[in-house]
């Protein structure tokens, strides 16, 4: 009778060994995934707030805010990964600031 316990006991630590690396496993993937997501939103964060300061200095500098994206390029040397972002740049009218959205495009 002893040696079926310890068989029963074996054959759990033999199920339980590789469902506790599962779990490891998958909170690993899911932390990852977090960070991921975290990074990817503090990315698009930066990018608008250096379109928004690009057009200030314009501002600062010339009296009108920049006309379109080209000219923030051309001028101020902006550089956007256009592969991974879409910007949507509105000018209104020279004095006013420019409506600036930016979209992560799907991978």
């Amino acid at each position: 009778m002893g040696k079926k316990k310890s068989g029963a006991a074996a054959l759990r630590r033999g199920l339980l060994l590789p469902l506790a690396a599962a779990a490891v496993l998958l909170w690993f993937a899911v932390a990852v995934d977090s960070l991921e997501s975290g990074r990817s939103e503090e990315d698009l964060r930066r990018l608008e707030e250096t379109l928004r300061r690009s057009c200030v200095a314009c501002y600062a500098a010339e009296g009108v805010y920049p006309p379109d994206l080209d000219y923030l390029k051309e001028h101020y040397g902006l550089q956007i990964d256009e592969r991974r972002y879409t910007v949507k740049y509105s000018a209104f009218a020279e004095n006013l600031m420019p409506d600036i959205t930016v979209l992560e495009n799907a991978p």
